[in-house]
């Protein structure tokens, strides 16, 4: 067998907190039902409509089937004559990408992002090698872009694609920042050989600081970008003017990611190694100074946040081996720093005491709480599942173990757990469109997991190999 996926489809129930509920205690115990807004509307966006699912008289209402809803859908059960969106997430979302893998691609070194461009047609990896590759999805994963990466430290911490998919930046463990034209017509580009790799400068008055980036976004119009970094600062880049428009001193240690929660660009979230999320509004920002409020919860340094994309709710994976639901309306002003912090832990090359994965944050903000996956080695990536095909009624994170992980947003289940590589798997990204997800590892493999459909493909599945470094 070349993969083993594990999948439970257990149902769920239990009592709320309000000190942040744990919608999930681990991958084989019981979990608690997430009771919030954010429950009720993933159900409006994931669910039937009531009249494509309605029982009959004295009988047990059942999930209905896909036969079932297109069957009411042609027969104009529900008066509209067409599936809603919500209606059409319920179909799709039933279809996990489970099946699998098939290789995209193999490289000699850790791979260490992985990202779908907003329409799915292009998807960038990022290697540790100074390599990063675009592929174009629609033509059979052929390789579009092959980039020779300049001025590389350590390794790509991070890539973002342009919202119009011409340009691409990359970042590494240093503060220059680099731009790459996507659309030109060559598929080799040699960083100042064969093309320029425009350089971002996120130092400030060349001054030359020593700092990493460890992570960059994109703004929804294209026109700035946002920076995390190790100097416990975010960054915001003028495209536009080619000048640093506004740096934030965020944290109280290394920030290791950052992202636009709406796309007003208006508000940004931050993670950090001081444990805490922050919310901050550039509009207050020039006058008040500060976050506009801090969210506690995580006992360990966070890895990495994603926003549901409608400026309210948001997920961040942390090093205490846990993901977490954020309501930014929660938040507070004042910090409590638990005193169960073990200051000799280091995740890069420890596992992560026993005892301490019975400790809660007794100020913990959070939502819901997700447990299962392993957080170890280097900055675990987390997301939320497309809107198109699911609904965000889930969500996915990549794991130190090797595997992939997707839970149940709502009832906190692990409804899928995708095992094939033997490095860990530092990024993952769901197709917005299809039943699709890459995984990305450091074993150097990029590999794709599918809806169990056709059986055409399976011929071209090969066994992988062991012991690969």
């Amino acid at each position: 067998m070349m993969s083993r996926f594990v999948k439970n489809t257990r149902s769920c129930g239990g009592e709320s907190s309000t000190r942040g509920s744990s919608a999930s205690e681990g991958p084989n115990q019981p979990s608690n039902h997430l009771d919030h807004e954010i429950a009720h509307l993933t159900k409006l966006g994931s669910e039937p409509h009531e009249l494509l699912t309605r029982a009959a008289p004295g009988r047990l209402k059942l999930p209905i089937s896909t036969v079932k809803m297109l069957v009411a859908r042609e027969t104009n059960h529900s008066g509209r004559g067409r599936f809603s969106s919500a209606d059409g997430c319920h179909v799709l979302s039933r279809y996990l990408p489970i099946n699998g893998p098939w290789r995209v691609d193999r490289m000699k070194s850790r791979a260490y992002t992985s990202q779908f461009s907003a329409d799915g047609s292009l998807f960038v990896a990022g290697f540790q090698g100074s390599h990063i590759r675009i592929y174009n999805v629609n033509k059979g994963w052929k390789v579009q872009k092959d980039i020779l990466a300049k001025s590389l430290r350590w390794t790509i911490t991070d890539t973002s694609l342009s919202p119009d998919q011409q340009y691409l930046v990359y970042a590494s463990m240093s503060p220059m920042v680099h731009i790459v034209n996507v659309g030109s017509a060559a598929t080799e580009s040699v960083a100042n050989i064969t093309e320029i790799h425009d350089g971002l400068d996120f130092s400030i008055d060349d001054n030359n600081d020593e700092f990493g980036i460890f992570s960059v976004k994109y703004s929804n119009d294209g026109r700035e970008l946002v920076a995390a970094s190790s100097n416990n600062s975010i960054y915001v880049y003028d495209l536009e003017a080619k000048r640093l428009s506004l740096q934030i001193p965020a944290h109280m240690s290394d920030v290791n990611t950052v992202c636009f929660a709406d796309e007003t660009g208006h508000l940004l979230y931050s993670g950090s190694d001081d444990n805490l999320c922050k919310v901050w509004d550039r509009r207050c920002f020039i006058t008040k100074g500060q976050a506009a409020g801090v969210l506690m919860g995580h006992l360990q340094g966070i890895t990495f946040l994603d926003s549901r994309g409608d400026g309210r709710y948001l997920i961040s994976n942390g090093k205490d081996q846990t993901t977490k639901l954020w309501d930014i309306r929660k938040m507070s002003s004042n910090v409590i720093y638990p005193t169960t912090r073990d200051a000799n832990w280091d995740y890069r090359w420890m596992d992560y005491p026993q005892k301490a994965r019975k400790l809660r944050h007794p100020r913990d903000q959070s939502l819901a709480t997700y447990r299962g996956h392993s957080v170890l080695r280097t900055l675990i990536r987390c997301y939320f599942s497309p809107t198109y095909s699911t609904g965000q009624k889930y969500i996915y994170t990549g794991s130190s173990d090797s595997s992939v992980y997707i839970y149940d947003l709502v009832s906190g289940a692990q409804v899928a757990r995708l095992d094939y590589h033997d490095q860990p798997v530092r990024d993952c990204n769901w197709h917005p469109v299809y039943p699709m997800i890459i995984s990305s590892s450091w074993d150097g493999d990029i590999v794709k997991w599918e809806f169990p459909g056709s059986d055409n493909k399976r011929r071209n599945r090969k066994r992988r190999r062991k012991n690969f470094e």
